[in-house]
């Protein structure tokens, strides 16, 4: 390639590794925050205010969605196709091309979004959603182009303004919700105008976001002169360009869509199914706030199975192409192994301490039930990401989406049997079963391809029995906490917050010495990896540690 091309390479000196290393940690604090800010904003707003953000933004994040996701992926990919040759022109052209269709169907998504706003509100059955819908959708003018410069930066292997602008983006998407929801409830008390307002972030922190890549750009240019460069081979059509970005950024979006789809169930149907079986609307619009306040405790248990994904997938992917069937059976054992150990106890102890976590987080206990139906789905959830990355990594690319689009059928089905039955705890199981279907798949087809064999005593029994010395450990921590602090703390957010902490704190102290003390975890574990040989020597002083 020539000299012109080193300032998209990064001639900062970050490499491709470290490169790809910040976007995923970027994409992993983007997540972390998206999740954390639901608890505040629903703490400004009550559970009303919650249902109005809910109901709204998994619409424009599946919109989002169709006209963005798989692209930055696909672009960098034909972007690198061209550099490899020397076809910086060609390039380019597919950046200009790329542009111009996402801008088209940003344009596209808005004016579906502002003009059927009315009617999308009346089918969720409350025509005062029609405002935040039309606030949400200016962001879809913005975010599309931003998805193709990201793109083009990534073809020449610099992440760097990727992260940075999608940190950016979320870091002043979370602080516009936050300041202009308490702005709204403190003047006017209007519950859609804080909505509205929350929502609209999207559209700031996507203003924000684009001004950071404009400056990327613009260091490039710098760096390079982008005087006219000649033409290298046949020159494609842009048919030809579109077709090859459709083909490859598809099969990612739709794997995307899943998960959002599956909260836009909840916002077309639950209140629906609420008014029919005779809850009034303001009711069944306060009781979908309260299913939602689950959302975020599962999001925040799922960073971690994110983080082991995004550096899964590389992994298995090397290790196939290198035709070594061993490694991949270990990686993947490791893989599934490790995300259980997260994600079995972040379930159970989430159920144990649902009542002081939900008083400590929402201020009230209103669904405590329903949050401890819910915590289950985080066993399946974690299980699911990482299953979906070691099949991605085999180049199975559409078997995961295909099984969650089977646990989203499975999703819509039972959210109108359960919910006329057990109210907003229905909708909440539905989840988990949903979850558990597509994880299931998941884990059925990864065995086939992998050869992988997880056995019972050493993949359910060790860590059920630590599983259940840590729910004990919470459960009487927290008995004891609530009974010895009532009538002593006056503030029972106070109390509860004092008792949760004080129980989760319990059970993480247990759990780490019941898995040890079981032999879920080896001494071989321990060596296996550099951080972990360090703890060696303090384990065996306290003789937790076996060798096998």
């Amino acid at each position: 390639m020539r000299e012109r091309g080193k300032g998209m390479t990064n001639k900062g000196g970050v490499s491709f590794i470290k490169g790809a290393a910040i976007l995923g940690a970027g994409a992993l604090i983007s997540k972390f925050l998206g999740a954390l800010y639901r608890i505040p904003y629903q703490n400004i707003t009550g559970d009303l205010g919650y249902y109005v953000y809910t109901q709204v933004y998994p619409l424009y994040s599946a919109l989002l969605i169709l006209a963005t996701a798989g692209f930055p992926i696909a672009i960098s990919k034909i972007v690198a196709e061209k550099l490899a040759v020397g076809d910086e022109y060609g390039a380019r052209r597919v950046f200009r091309v790329s542009s111009f269709v996402l801008s088209i169907t940003g344009v596209v998504f808005f004016l579906l979004l502002w003009f059927g706003a009315p009617w999308i509100a009346g089918i969720m059955s409350d025509d005062k959603l029609a405002m935040p819908i039309r606030a949400v959708s200016y962001a879809l003018l913005i975010v599309p182009i931003m998805a193709s410069i990201r793109g083009f930066f990534q073809g020449y292997h610099n992440m760097v303004p990727t992260a940075v602008s999608q940190i950016g983006e979320q870091f002043v998407r979370v602080i516009t919700i936050l300041i202009l929801s308490y702005w709204f409830m403190k003047s006017t008390g209007d519950v859609y105008l804080a909505g509205s307002g929350a929502v609209f972030g999207a559209v700031t922190g996507a203003i924000f976001g684009f001004i950071l890549l404009l400056f990327y750009i613009g260091q490039s240019r710098r760096q390079n002169r982008l005087d006219p460069l000649p033409l290298r081979g046949k020159k494609e059509s842009v048919g030809h360009i579109v077709r090859k970005l459709l083909f490859y950024a598809i099969p990612i979006c739709l794997g995307s869509l899943i998960l959002p789809l599956m909260q836009l169930i909840d916002s077309f149907t639950v209140v629906n199914i609420l008014v029919q079986g005779g809850t009034s609307e303001e009711d069944s619009y306060i009781l979908k706030g309260v299913l939602d306040r689950g959302q975020p405790l599962v999001q925040l248990a799922a960073v971690f199975a994110t983080a082991l994904s995004l550096s899964l997938v590389p992994a298995i992917a090397e290790a196939n192409a290198r035709k070594k069937n061993d490694l991949i059976s270990s990686r993947t054992e490791l893989a599934i192994r490790l995300t259980f150990l997260i994600g079995l106890p972040a379930s159970i102890g989430l159920a144990v301490v649902a009542e002081p976590v939900n008083i400590m987080l929402y201020k009230t206990n209103s669904g405590t039930g329903t949050l401890m139906v819910l915590a289950f789905s985080t066993v399946f959830t974690t299980l699911g990401v990482t299953t979906a990355g070691i099949l991605q990594g085999l180049g199975k690319v559409m078997l995961p989406v295909r099984n969650l689009f089977i646990g989203l059928m499975v999703k819509l089905v039972l959210n109108f049997i359960f919910i006329p039955m057990y109210g907003i705890a229905g909708g909440a199981l539905a989840t988990v079963i949903s979850h558990f279907v597509s994880t299931f798949l998941n884990m059925m087809a990864v065995s086939k391809l992998t050869g992988v064999r997880l056995y019972f005593k050493s993949f359910i029994l060790k860590p059920a029995i630590s599983v259940v010395v840590m729910a004990l450990a919470a459960f009487v921590v927290k008995q004891f906490l609530d009974n010895g602090l009532d009538g002593i703390v006056s503030s029972e957010r106070l109390q509860y917050t004092i008792v949760g902490l004080g129980a989760v704190l319990a059970g993480i102290i247990m759990y780490g010495i019941a898995l040890f003390l079981s032999g879920t975890v080896t001494r071989k574990d321990m060596e296996s990896t550099p951080k972990g040989k360090r703890w060696v020597p303090l384990l065996q002083k306290f003789h937790l540690l076996r060798d096998s």
